[in-house]
């Protein structure tokens, strides 16, 4: 399996040439380093809630119309989705399959934010060894059992470094791939990239730096 970085938690899971694209939010889309038609073959999408980080309307109309791409997402996206007349399927709760790969969707809690409602959001484990808890930090995720790879939030508005690490130092992965992060400059990202790699490497977890749009690793 391959899974490609988009900028900020755009990212496409690719396995037997499957091509399932999580999240296309306007943060990915901003300087034009990313275009809609670069994701014209994939086969599904899914999107974990209404932020507009995560979610781009105008965009992602584009890229349905390039790839006739399935959508899935929870009730809240449902709704904005069907005023913006793009088709969808419901993915929240249970076990769903999308070509070869095996999605479990649950609720999660958004870390809390300033002056702003919490939306309804989605995480995922995907294949039962990728864990996507998209903006949470919940303490339940950390006890979810063989977890490989964490898709983990490197920067945000709800949390900072010590925060995030101790998440996951709770949860245990063997690997961790950065997300959330498409809002600094690369020299910054580069130095907190580099920090995070040396306080996982004392653990034993391979903290993965993915720089440039389309970049990715193999899981």
């Amino acid at each position: 399996m391959r899974i490609y970085k988009f900028i900020h938690s755009c990212l496409v899971f690719e396995d037997n040439g499957f091509k399932l694209l999580f999240d296309p939010g306007k943060f990915t889309f901003a300087e034009g380093q990313v275009k809609p038609d670069d994701f014209t073959d994939v086969n599904a999408i899914i999107i974990s809630h209404i932020h507009p980080d995560h979610l781009d309307t105008d965009n992602l109309k584009t890229i349905t119309g390039l790839s006739n791409a399935k959508v899935y997402a929870n009730s809240q996206v449902g709704e904005t989705l069907r005023k913006e007349g793009i088709a969808f399927e419901l993915m929240e709760q249970g076990k769903y399959t999308a070509g070869p790969f095996t999605i479990d969707a649950f609720d999660v809690q958004h870390e809390p934010l300033l002056n702003a409602p919490i939306p309804q959001m989605t995480g995922y484990i995907i294949n039962g060894k990728i864990l996507h808890p998209i903006d949470s930090m919940e303490a339940k995720l950390t006890k979810i059992p063989g977890i490989e790879l964490l898709l983990m939030v490197t920067m945000a508005p709800f949390a900072n470094e010590l925060r995030i690490a101790g998440f996951a130092d709770s949860s245990k992965p063997k690997q961790i791939l950065p997300v959330h992060d498409g809002y600094v400059k690369e020299f910054f990202l580069r130095s907190r990239y580099d920090n995070y790699a040396r306080y996982f490497e004392k653990a034993g977890i391979q903290f993965h730096q993915v720089y440039k749009p389309g970049d990715y690793i193999e899981f």
